[in-house]
Parts: C-alpha cells; sequence; structure tokens
C-alpha cells in the first residue's frame, strides 16, 4: 500500500507510541489525584505542554488540551460567541473551512448570530480587502483557517491578524492542516486561538489542542470538574496527550528536512501529471499551498471511481475532506473556487508524508495515467467530447 492521504490522518510514529505505552498500564494514575501515580501523569500532562507550546512559539500555560481539531474549533468559535454576545453578534469566517468551523458557525446563525462567508475566488485565498469591508461594529469574531485541508492553499493569516488586532477583534485560525508541516508562530501570525490535531502528525486519534493567547476569554461549552483552566473540563486523556507532546517535538526536529522533501515530490508529482494527463487541472494556488498538498481535477472522470481504482492499485487517496467522504454533494471547497458541479466530483486530494519516496511517486503518476485513460473509455461524458 502506497500512503497518500497524511490530510485524512498519519500513521502514528513509532517513537510516539512508544512514549505513550506506558500511561496506558503503569503509570495509569489520574492526573487530578494528589498520590504518586496521579502526580506521574500529570507530569507527563505538563510535559507534553511544553512541547505543544514550543512547535507553534506558546507559552505552555495558553495550551488547552482538547479531544481534537473539531472539538478545538467549536470551543474557539462558540466560545467567543457565547462570551461576548452582549457586545455583538458577527462573526467572519470563509467559504472554505473546514465543517468543524462551517457547520458551527451555521449553527450559531441559527442561534441569533450573523456570518459573512468571504469568497476565495479561483485560486482558493481569502482577499485581505474584502475581510476589511465586511468588519462592522458588531464584529466579535474572525476565523480564517490557515491552510485548506482539500486544496492546500495557505492563507494570509498574519495579515488577517493584525488587521483584527488593531480593530480589537478576536482571531482564531484552524492549523490542523498546517502545524508539524509548515512553520507556525502564534506571535508572528497575529492570532489569539489556534487549533491543532494530533493525528495529523503522526500522534494519535482523539486528542489535540487549543492555544488561547494570555488575556483571552471564551465561555466554556461544556461544564464539570474544572479541568484545563475550566475550559475544557473532563479526566485527561494521558496517553493521548504524552503522544502529541512527542509527534510535536519530533516534527519541530524535522520540520524543515520533511518540508524540503515533500515540497520537491509534490511538484514532481504535479508537474508531471499536468504534462502528462489530457485536460488535467491543478485546483488551489500552484505554490501558496502545503509542502505535501497536490488536489487534482480531472475532465469526465467521476472521483469515487478513480479513488477505488487507484485503490485496487494499492493507492490510498481521496476526492477531499475525510470528515464528509462519504456525502454524495459535490465539495463546498471545489465550489467556493468556482468549479462547476460535475467538474468538483472529479477531483482527486493526494496527500504525502514523510515516508513517501520517489518511487512511490513515479508509481502513483503511471497509475493515475493508466487510470484515467481506463476510466475515460467508459465515460460517456468523455465518449460525448469526441475526443
Amino acid at each position: 500500500m502506497i500512503y497518500l492521504d497524511h490530510s485524512a490522518t498519519s500513521p502514528v510514529d513509532p517513537e510516539v507510541f512508544e512514549a505513550m505505552k506506558p500511561y496506558f498500564i503503569d503509570s495509569f494514575g489520574n492526573a487530578s489525584t494528589l498520590y504518586s501515580l496521579g502526580r506521574e501523569g500529570k507530569n507527563a500532562m505538563e510535559a507534553a505542554r511544553e512541547q505543544v507550546a514550543s512547535i507553534i512559539g506558546a507559552e505552555t500555560k495558553e495550551i488547552i488540551f482538547t479531544s481534537g481539531g473539531t472539538e478545538s474549533d467549536n470551543i474557539a468559535i462558540k466560545g467567543t460567541a457565547y462570551k461576548f454576545k452582549n457586545k455583538g453578534n458577527h462573526i467572519i469566517t470563509s467559504t472554505i473551512e473546514h465543517p468543524a468551523v462551517y457547520e458551527t458557525c451555521k449553527y450559531l446563525e441559527k442561534n441569533g448570530f450573523e456570518v459573512t462567508y468571504l469568497p476565495v475566488y479561483n485560486d482558493g485565498i481569502v482577499k485581505v480587502s474584502d475581510l476589511k469591508e465586511a468588519i462592522t461594529d458588531k464584529t466579535i469574531l474572525i476565523t480564517i483557517m490557515h491552510a485548506n485541508n482539500e486544496i492546500g492553499t495557505i492563507q494570509p493569516i498574519a495579515e488577517i491578524g493584525a488587521i483584527a488586532r488593531e480593530k480589537g477583534i478576536y482571531f482564531h485560525t484552524d492549523a490542523v492542516q498546517t502545524v508539524g508541516k509548515i512553520p507556525v508562530d502564534v506571535k508572528e501570525m497575529n492570532v489569539d486561538m489556534l487549533s491543532l490535531s494530533s493525528h495529523k502528525l503522526y500522534g494519535p486519534k482523539g486528542v489535540g489542542a487549543l492555544y488561547i493567547r494570555k488575556g483571552v476569554r471564551v465561555e466554556p461549552i461544556i461544564h464539570g470538574g474544572g479541568h484545563e483552566r475550566g475550559i475544557r473540563p473532563g479526566t485527561e486523556n494521558i496517553p493521548g496527550i504524552v503522544g502529541l507532546g512527542k509527534a510535536c517535538s519530533i516534527a519541530k526536529e524535522n520540520l524543515v528536512r520533511d518540508a524540503q522533501k515533500l515540497t520537491s515530490l509534490r511538484d514532481k508529482l504535479i508537474d508531471s501529471v499536468l504534462e502528462q494527463v489530457e485536460d488535467s487541472y491543478l485546483n488551489g494556488h500552484r505554490t501558496k499551498r502545503l509542502p505535501n498538498n497536490a488536489n487534482f481535477r480531472f475532465t469526465a472522470i467521476e472521483g469515487e471511481s478513480l479513488i477505488l481504482t487507484l485503490d485496487s492499485k494499492g493507492i490510498a487517496s481521496s476526492t477531499g475532506s475525510a470528515c464528509s467522504s462519504t456525502k454524495l454533494e459535490p465539495s463546498h471547497v471545489l465550489m467556493a473556487i468556482g468549479l462547476k458541479e460535475v467538474e468538483s466530483h472529479g477531483s482527486l486530494r493526494i496527500s504525502l508524508g514523510h515516508e513517501n519516496t520517489e518511487e512511490d511517486i513515479n508509481y502513483t503518476i503511471n497509475a493515475i495515467k493508466e487510470v484515467v485513460a481506463k476510466l475515460r473509455k467508459m465515460s460517456p461524458l468523455w465518449c460525448a467530447s469526441g475526443t
């Protein structure tokens, strides 16, 4: 199997797994208890908090552990909305956000909040001028993802953050796809809140973190025993947290090397497919994208057939977000960049990982050429075009 769907999830790094093991069986204590077994868990959790803070340039006390990116996004968005609902009810986001943000904003619209969805045009990038025009005296939150999970485009987060800071508006970014892949510094980015997830950077599933800048206040969306400064109560997942911390530590150490390798493989893949496969196109910006992301579309090809046929050749890839891969509706991201519905159904997302090799890419390029040609022979759309 050649695994090319790292944007959906990544395998747990063996070093991460080894770091987690003691906290399942030996050091299993509840971190909120006072005896030594509990203190072991507490100490491990605080060490992991330092590791997570380090990879994004934050202070240790600014990190809140959660169950993953979706919960982090919900705490940031709902927590801000509920905290400042008497000050204003306007939120600004984009049309290409992950469902964890997009659906949360839709929920808030049903409960008295107004949401502006900024367009991204055909390159998949928000225009800062559109953001400036959208701000009103009722705006309490701006939430724009750092990089898109489907087309990989990287947003001008530092510029957006500077505008938000100048206007006194909280700014949150979903950085689930970027932490561990490109440099992330919360101070340089001018963000108030940032979401990240463990399983996107070779850590375990079911754990993530939310950076909340010192002085920023949000309303808890669940209530309980007061864990994580009362913002995210519930007994802490110590093995998962340890795994997230270790994954962040490894990713930080290897960030530059891995980014250079992935960018090289990505560019070879993109250039080869566009040159060798007729009527193939790249979705999103050519260079302002994640080092591991390539998102294609092919005329007269149905995406699910493409994925399944590639799978039969030992290649795991996707059509878009793993969180909505079972839906039959066209991708809202691809529709937002101006594609027609039939075009959006012919997409292929390939997201690389550090274990992928040039041999993997060569095999994948040849497989895509073969599979696209095979499917087009059976496609009434391709035959109707007279090609």
